[in-house]
């Protein structure tokens, strides 16, 4: 086997390299400063930028789990499942267990060992959340691009009464300084409204 190059990735920089192929393959798009990108690959981006808000030096792979824990969704859809909390829960694990699968055999291939890679297919699967810090950190990054970035949209599509538990429970998962970067984002009035009078409750 030849000697490794200095130019050569690391094993970090090969994996979060092959997850943004993977996420920039994703057929639907949005529109940024712009400029129209992947819409996945634009997601992965706002998580790892949640991160770098929620923790100062966040672990390498806690970074690769947060990156990788929406990966190549548009795959399965929604639609696909049942309706229901029942379909959603069981979706919502089909995804976590690809995802998970799917970033360990690529940090594999690019020299992680064993437990690192299931390391990170664990935290993407969120095993251990409210016990796991890392996997509390997942957790954060998810909730925080949902509110800042979905919210406003969901909040019209869903009836008054589920949104508001859809806020707290959401609110139940989220860190304490989560919840801090969470009331700090800009909303318009009638959201801000929903996450207080659910919080109120």
């Amino acid at each position: 086997m030849p000697a490794e190059s200095p130019r050569d990735p690391s094993p970090f920089a090969a994996t979060l390299a092959a997850l943004d192929a993977l996420h920039a393959e994703d057929p639907r798009r949005v529109t940024v400063a712009g400029e129209s990108v992947p819409q996945e690959l634009w997601h992965a981006g706002r998580m790892s930028a949640w991160l770098e808000r929620l923790e100062a030096s966040p672990d390498e792979l806690v970074r690769l789990a947060v990156r990788g824990q929406h990966l190549q969704r548009w795959q399965v859809p929604r639609g696909d499942y049942p309706e229901g909390r029942v379909g959603y829960l069981t979706w919502r694990r089909d995804q976590g267990k690809r995802a998970g699968e799917t970033t360990a055999a690529l940090m594999r291939e690019a020299g992680y060992d064993d437990a690192s890679a299931e390391r990170v297919a664990t935290l993407i699967r969120k095993q251990g959340l409210g016990r796991d810090e890392g996997v509390q950190a997942v957790e954060d990054c998810a909730c925080l691009v949902f509110l800042e970035h979905y919210f406003g949209d969901f909040s019209r599509q869903v009836d008054h009464d589920h949104l508001i538990r859809i806020v707290q429970k959401t609110w139940r998962k989220m860190s304490p300084d989560a919840h801090a970067l969470a009331l700090a984002l800009p909303m318009t009035a009638e959201a801000r409204g929903l996450v207080e009078e659910a919080l109120a409750g």
